[in-house]
């Protein structure tokens, strides 16, 4: 009997697996819109032919290939160091690479909604049953002394294992799925903009730093030379030479000169307070590589993108075009949530009062339970969610428009920079030089009594402003240079080093 019972035990058992792998295969087609990337644009060119050539001595190099270490270019250990400090140390960093693996997590969790759940539990219970309710089920009067005294205690053994599926049948699993893969890309690619942000950054900041000294050296060396003259002049009033009125003119550019230091070397101390904050240390902790504009190269050979190959490359566009596809999977999650759900549970297991009987065949219990959902009324709750969906949608692919337009723009512009940062440099240098000769030939006919000390000092102005402007000027290339690389979308897909690991920052958690 024990034999035959088993055998019986086992045939159920097996209609029950059979049961959920025919259940597993009912799930149908997803409903809601399919998800497809919209194309790139069919252009050939970001901007006019002559402004895409870039300038004499810089060439744009169409389909080049681009580095994923763009900032390589410019040539300068210093800011090397710098940006690999950063990157090991800069919080954004770690918080888009913990971000990005948190996003696959969720996804992971999520993609168990496609396999049964399955659970096993083990109950002991003591009890006794009171007079009461032994009496009224043996139909003895309540009251009577043999009810008063009540059954005796017992043991309730329970060991189960019960199997649940919802059959994906019109692809709710499969869009929260799909949704939540488009979420987990969306950190994919800002993890990749933050990467890319904070090394152009950073490459803008040093240049900027570079400038800055170089302008407040220029500065001090031309506050130098007006003391100088000042001492000159001082000296020529005292011999009745010249008037005085030429000393307190010279007073006057000497103190404006002067007035110009405390603004450059605030703006220094702010680069620097910034350059701190994006190696991920506090400004007391920063050691200033002091990067000289004169020790940077300028690219000669600046790669470019075919306009088709930016919407792959830029990775904000990669982040629309993700967020897109979620709001496209939103709109079948909300479509399925109005249809029928269906649920299957089976559970098996024993019920004994002793533990030598639990697993006995004559202890077995079983159930199967199916049901199906139908919302009926909700008020217009799933309706709209339904249309706030479609509406997002909508929204969604407005904004992958336009951000596709502000990268072709982004390019367009830095092109526009380099091909006229070149013409300014190519004149402020032209100035310059100028300049210096006006002012060396007006100080000779000055010595020779030819022109007046007034004329001198215009001179001077000039000069010095021909001075700092060239600077600027140069600074601005190296930085327009960078936008390029940024704005092409800087080469990630040439790197490798900023896959998600599990990463602890700033010492903030144990």
């Amino acid at each position: 009997m024990r034999a035959l019972a088993s055998k019986t035990l086992f045939a159920r058992r097996s209609r029950c697996a059979l049961l959920f792998m025919g259940a597993a295969g009912l799930s149908g087609c997803a409903v809601g819109p399919d998800y497809h990337r919209p194309p790139s644009p069919n252009v050939t060119g970001y901007a006019a032919p002559s402004v895409q050539r870039g300038a004499p001595d810089q060439n744009v190099v169409i389909g080049a290939r681009i580095k994923g270490q763009w900032w390589e270019a410019f040539h300068s250990q210093a800011l090397d160091r710098l940006i690999a400090e950063s990157l090991a140390r800069n919080p954004s960093l770690v918080a888009a690479q913990n971000t990005l693996l948190a996003a696959r997590d969720q996804t992971r969790a999520l993609e168990g909604g496609f396999l049964p759940s399955l659970s096993g539990s083990f109950q002991a219970a003591r009890e006794r049953q009171s007079g009461l309710s032994s009496g009224a089920s043996s139909g003895v009067g309540v009251g009577t002394n043999s009810g008063s005294s009540g059954g005796a205690p017992y043991s309730l053994l329970n060991a189960s294992v019960s199997v649940s599926y919802a059959p994906d049948l019109f692809g709710l699993v499969r869009r929260q799925v799909e949704g939540q893969r488009a979420v987990a890309e969306q950190q994919r690619f800002a993890l990749e903009a933050t990467y890319l942000s904070l090394t152009a950054n950073i490459v803008t900041a040093a240049v900027t730093d570079a400038s800055l000294r170089d302008q407040i050296a220029a500065t001090k060396r031309i506050l130098a030379s007006q003391t100088h003259d000042l001492r000159i002049l001082r000296r020529q009033v005292a011999l009745g030479g010249i008037a005085e009125a030429n000393v307190l003119t010279q007073e006057a550019l000497r103190a404006q000169t002067a007035a110009t230091l405390p603004p450059l070397e605030k703006q220094l101390a702010q680069v620097r307070f910034q350059l701190a904050a994006y190696e991920g240390v506090l400004p007391t902790q920063f050691h200033d590589p002091n990067i000289e504009l004169a020790a940077l190269h300028l690219p000669h050979r600046v790669p470019l993108s075919v306009p088709s190959k930016l919407v792959e490359q830029r990775p904000d566009i990669r982040q629309a075009a993700a967020l897109l596809h979620q709001d496209s999977a939103a709109v079948g999650v909300a479509t399925a949530n109005m249809l029928p759900q269906i649920t299957l549970s089976a559970s098996v297991g024993h019920d004994a009062l002793s533990a030598a009987r639990l697993f006995t065949p004559q202890t077995l219990i079983w159930s199967l339970v199916s049901g199906v959902t139908q919302p009926i009324f909700e008020g217009g709750n799933l309706l709209y969610k339904r249309r706030a969906a479609i509406a997002t949608l909508h929204a969604a692919a407005a904004d992958y428009q336009n951000t596709v337009v502000l990268a072709f723009q982004n390019v367009a512009d830095s092109l526009a920079a380099l091909h006229y940062d070149a013409q300014a440099l190519a004149a402020d240098q032209d100035a310059e030089t100028a300049a210096r000769r006006s002012l060396n030939v007006t100080r000779d006919q000055f010595k020779l009594g030819a022109v007046s000390f007034t004329t001198v000092l215009t001179a001077e102005q000039s000069y010095d402003k021909t001075v700092i402007t060239r600077i600027q000027a140069s600074a601005q290339r190296y930085a327009d240079t960078a936008a390029l690389f940024q704005a092409l979308g800087g080469g990630w897909w040439h790197r490798h080093d900023v896959a998600p690991t599990v990463r602890k920052c700033c010492g903030v958690f144990p």
